[in-house]
């Protein structure tokens, strides 16, 4: 197409409108060297008036939307005439290129000239304030006075432009209070308010999508997007189906955007099958599109699954980013499968600074649940960043792996590095401290955490304490910290005391554990076999016969313990 237009460009017969078609298609085909070629033709060319605001206008925005905003502005200012559309063309470049302050320094300078904005300047000036800082919104405020002003105030695109620069700026119920009063929306309108809804209020989407089609409004792809993965949220599959049910009607289905949005929701309620019939109708998949689905699988408990979906995903050609890796390696964790863990950390080490702190994360995790504690040292030594989840991974990592002492250490250095730990980082290191014997110093840990780390000790650390006193048979000590629990203590409290009390022979107290335990929860089966096993210890049969006889008449039976046996490659 340019070879037969630049003919005609040199020929005797060319005009300015010639010259605007090119750079029309400058601007669709984003050929900037093409346009400055052009410009300065036309500079020379004998028949072509250099001052033609039409021309100069063109070149503005070719300019502008091929990204070189210098050069626009230089041809803006050497203009000897400018009218609205050299004005817009610029300020509306400035704005789709992500420069909100210099946008709303021309729409200033234009406003100090005799020119009148019109409706597209407004648009783009809007825009410009949905991006810019806290002045942005006051900036909004002001200037859609100025559209009501001139009589723009029922442009719908105006009334869509405010709508994104209220939510984007926080101000939603201001924004919900303009679509209310908008008396000519359209589905950008209702896109404008479903994305607020996602932003601040997922509850409100299934309500506000019945009342859209109610009012005979017909989704389009960003709809359904935004409302799918709203539902994710909620976890509403029954409004999720219906939304599905048109999305097929629709034609929207093998939009990628929906379709990922689709899975998410399916896999976000749990219904994994579903998810995949979903993931294999999407045409063309992402990255994003597989790390999805692999990471759907392994928060359903399908771990291994996740790393056949990985496997797959690398033979389509697709390249892992970090969510991948970090999904993956956390399969590998849950599997304590540390081949398929190391195959993934040389990938890590091919993304270089793309890594962040949660794969690393997740590698520590993965070695720490293996049983490799020194590859776990490897990876903390190295790591440019860490976070309180690095080291309450380690801390961990160290007491389940029989090096209490060395959890402890951890702990030392990561309070002398300033890092504050968590509510998790101290469970673990409490059961370092059970695990290690260390209990004066787990007693000590625990008496300070309120006033040394700001933490209010919760059940889970009341557990690891009485579990701590009971390992060495302080069992009235534990029994006296579990009656001054601030809140009333759960089945799992008097079941550790319960515990201790059948390691160290005391039948009395393991009586009241009993009774507390079944307080507590009636239902819980762990409570009667714990309870059957005590008294087997202590050879009170007729005891535990009773109980095992009542647990089968009551049909309460113990969840079974599971374990994973590796028998193939998971890619």
């Amino acid at each position: 197409m340019l070879p037969s237009l630049l003919k005609k460009f040199h020929t005797a017969s060319s005009s300015t409108t010639n010259y605007a078609t090119i750079l029309r298609h400058c601007v669709e085909t984003s050929n900037l060297s093409k346009a400055k070629s052009i410009h300065a033709k036309l500079i020379k060319a004998s028949d072509h008036e250099p001052d033609s605001i039409f021309i100069h206008n063109h070149l503005i925005n070719a300019y502008v939307k091929c990204g070189d905003t210098a050069n626009a502005l230089q041809l803006f200012d050497e203009m000897p005439d400018r009218n609205v559309v050299s004005w817009t063309a610029l300020i509306a470049g400035f704005a789709q290129k992500g420069f909100p302050s210099q946008t709303l320094s021309l729409f200033s300078a234009m406003h100090r000239s005799s020119i009148r904005p019109n409706e597209f300047t407004f648009v783009s000036v809007l825009q410009a304030c949905s991006f810019s800082d806290i002045f942005g919104l006051i900036s909004a405020f002001q200037v859609f006075a100025m559209v009501i002003k001139f009589g723009f105030e029922n442009n719908v695109y105006l009334v869509n432009a405010l709508l994104t620069t209220l939510t984007r700026h926080g101000e939603f119920d201001e924004a919900v209070r303009l679509f209310e009063a908008c008396l000519d929306r359209d589905i950008v309108s209702w896109n404008a308010v479903f994305d607020g809804f996602l932003k601040f209020s997922c509850d409100s989407i299934p309500d506000f999508w019945r009342r859209m089609l109610f009012e005979g409004v017909m989704p389009d792809a960003f709809t359904f997007a935004t409302v799918l993965t709203g539902l994710a949220e909620l976890s509403a599959l029954e409004t999720g189906l219906q939304v599905h049910s048109l999305l097929v009607k629709s034609g929207h289905g093998r939009e990628r955007c929906v379709g990922n949005a689709l899975v998410d929701m399916y896999l976000k309620s749990g219904r994994l099958n579903q998810g995949f019939l979903a993931f294999d109708e999407i045409p063309s998949k992402d990255v994003c599109s597989w790390t999805q689905i692999a990471t759907g699988c392994l928060n359903c408990g399908e771990p291994a699954e996740a790393l056949r979906v990985i496997g797959r995903m690398r033979r389509a050609g697709i390249r892992p980013n970090k969510f991948t890796l970090a999904t993956g390696v956390n399969a590998c964790a849950s599997l304590s499968s540390l081949d398929e863990g190391l195959k993934l950390q040389a990938l890590v080490a091919k993304l270089g600074d793309e890594v962040d702190v949660c794969v690393e994360n997740a590698l520590l995790d993965m070695y720490a649940k293996g049983g490799q504690m020194d590859g776990a040292v490897r990876v903390f030594v190295s790591m440019r960043e860490r976070s309180v989840v690095s080291w309450t991974t380690m801390i961990m990592g160290f007491a389940q792996n029989g090096e209490a002492e060395e959890a402890l250490n951890v702990f030392e250095e990561m309070r002398a590095q300033g890092e504050r730990p968590n509510h998790i980082t101290l469970v673990s290191l409490l059961y370092a401290c059970s695990q290690g014997g260390f209990i004066e110093r787990g007693l000590e840990y625990f008496s300070s955490m309120t006033e040394e780390f700001g933490i209010v000790p919760s059940e889970d650390h009341y557990v690891c304490v009485v579990n701590l006193l009971g390992r060495v048979g302080r069992i009235r000590e534990a029994e006296e910290l579990i009656l001054r629990i601030p809140f009333e203590p759960s089945a799992v409290v008097w079941q550790t005391l319960l515990g201790a009390c059948r390691l160290h022979g005391d039948v009395e107290t393991a009586r009241r554990a009993a009774k507390g335990a079944l307080a507590a929860d009636r239902d819980d089966p762990s409570t009667y076999v714990l309870m059957s096993n005590t008294f087997a210890d202590f050879e009170d049969w007729g005891s535990a016969r009773t109980l095992r006889e009542w647990l089968e008449i009551r049909d309460i039976k113990k969840m079974p313990g599971t374990s994973w046996v590796e028998i193939g490659e998971a890619g």
